[in-house]
């Protein structure tokens, strides 16, 4: 048995969308920086046969489940028990799948001698979930197509340029529409997805060019651009996908306000209603505070950058 430990990742250049094909490739590249302060912990060994549970809840979540036969079938793997819990909400739009993939590939890896490279892992994680593939990696990651194929890489270390991150949680709900079907709804019915997935490689570009200057402004316009830019697409989807609530348009005024009067700190908000406030270092205290005061926030959580998915213990039983 092993046990691995991973925490969720924030698109700061988002992708939506698959290409044709089984494999879940996404159909634009992204760039993310990986969460501290938010953890899965995922334990796997050799059972009877397969089972879940995830927070304490059996399930027969098909994506894991999946995820599991197409390693079965790449390699000699025993039927396994999964054991995963997040110590913040689940699939409420704070990338929990992600940082889920990312602990059971890991903590499979590991209890099971696979011999994955760092590469190779975050391959099978994105056949999970695509965004998965950069909770591998601490810092800044990205995923882009590579040596034939799709995987992430480490693009700047967490320490280099230590961002602070601030979350407003605005609900704690699981959101109606997954991530999964809503990136299918918006490819068949949403009249900007061409223009979005055409656009997605100079944002990519720019924001990988403003971290490698450590241009916290540069950065700033190409993440909030391209935050907006998806949830635009998703508006204009049939039925629309409106991930959004109150409390998530207060939270972006509070910090645009925050940022007119001199804070260096910008917004960003995945398919979920949290928003997300990037921050330079020292900044992080008092956008947490302004955020607390927002109304409908239900707690503001401060996060430094985070490692990239780890072995805990390759035979404790928890």
């Amino acid at each position: 048995m092993a046990t691995a430990v991973a925490h969720p990742n924030i698109a700061l250049v988002k992708y939506w969308g698959k290409q044709e094909g089984d494999d879940n490739v996404p159909a634009t590249p992204s760039l993310s920086i990986t969460l501290g302060a938010l953890t899965t912990h995922t334990r796997v060994a050799a059972a009877a046969r397969d089972e879940v549970q995830l927070n304490g809840q059996y399930t027969a979540d098909a994506k894991i489940l999946g995820l599991i036969a197409r390693l079965r079938a790449a390699f000699d793997l025993p039927p396994v028990a999964v054991r995963t819990c997040n110590d913040f909400p689940t699939g409420a739009g704070l990338a929990s799948s992600a940082a889920g993939f990312a602990a059971l590939v890991t903590a499979i890896d590991a209890a099971f001698g696979l011999g994955l490279t760092p590469a190779e892992r975050s391959i099978w994680a994105r056949r999970g979930s695509a965004s998965a593939a950069r909770s591998l990696f601490g810092g800044f990651a990205t995923l882009a197509a590579g040596n034939g194929d799709w995987r992430a890489a480490a693009l700047l270390h967490k320490d280099a340029w230590p961002l602070e991150i601030v979350v407003a949680v605005t609900s704690t709900a699981a959101k109606e529409v997954s991530s999964t079907a809503g990136m299918a709804r918006s490819r068949a019915t949403s009249p900007f997805y061409e223009a979005w997935t055409r656009s997605a490689g100079a944002d990519f570009e720019a924001a990988c060019r403003a971290v490698a200057a450590r241009d916290f402004d540069a950065l700033a316009e190409v993440a909030e651009h391209s935050c907006l830019k998806l949830h635009a697409l998703m508006l204009a989807t049939r039925p629309a996908l409106l991930y959004w609530n109150e409390a998530t348009v207060a939270a972006i005024a509070t910090v645009r306000g925050l940022r007119a009067a001199g804070t260096p700190v910008f917004f960003t908000v995945d398919a979920g209603p949290q928003v997300k406030a990037v921050c330079a270092p020292g900044a992080s205290a008092a956008v947490r505070a302004a955020l607390e005061n927002t109304p409908g926030v239900l707690r503001a959580v401060a996060s430094g950058l985070g490692e990239g998915a780890r072995v805990a213990d390759r035979n404790a039983d928890d």
